[in-house]
Order: structure tokens, then sequence, then C-alpha cells
């Protein structure tokens, strides 16, 4: 259970269409290059992420399929979030 205030723990894998994918790659690419934060709305939750996290790629190879992820990592106290700052579209 998360302490008010706390965000709860969440764990989420979403799929989008290969238009949409490419719209958020670009938008996070062009935030990087600017060194400004980067907003993203993932399954209906606002997320922040800030100039500073932490970019890799991470590959897996299981038995019958491969995956690759590309991961920012953040402290949660890095987190900025502003609600009414959403430059995302809703889903």
């Amino acid at each position: 259970m998360s302490v008010e205030g706390e965000k709860p723990q969440r764990d989420v894998e979403k799929s989008y269409p290969a238009d949409q994918f490419v719209d958020k790659l670009r938008r996070l690419a062009d935030s990087i290059e600017r060194g400004e934060k980067f907003r993203i709305r993932v399954a209906g939750e606002r997320i922040t992420i800030p100039p500073n996290a932490v970019i890799s790629i991470e590959h897996e190879r299981g038995e019958s399929e491969e995956e690759l992820e590309f991961q920012l990592k953040w402290s949660i106290d890095q987190d900025d979030d502003d609600p009414q700052a959403d430059d995302e579209p809703e889903e």
C-alpha cells in the first residue's frame, strides 16, 4: 500500500501502431537533444521524464522470442509532473 501522495507501483506494457510509436520516439529524441524534460501518456497515466534520466538499451533472447527495450530511468524524486502542462495527446 502506498503512502498518501505517493504514486502506486505500476508495471504496464502498451502496444502502439507504428505511426504513433514513431511520433513518440521522434518527440523523445527531440527532447533529449534539447536537454528538456519529456512528457508522455502511457495507458492513461501522464509521465514526466527529467532531462538527466539514464538512457539504456536492453536486449533479451529466450527460446522462442527476442525483445529490445529502450529504457529511461530516473529517481522518483526527480519526477516533477505538472498535470496542467501536458503536451501529449489523449489515447
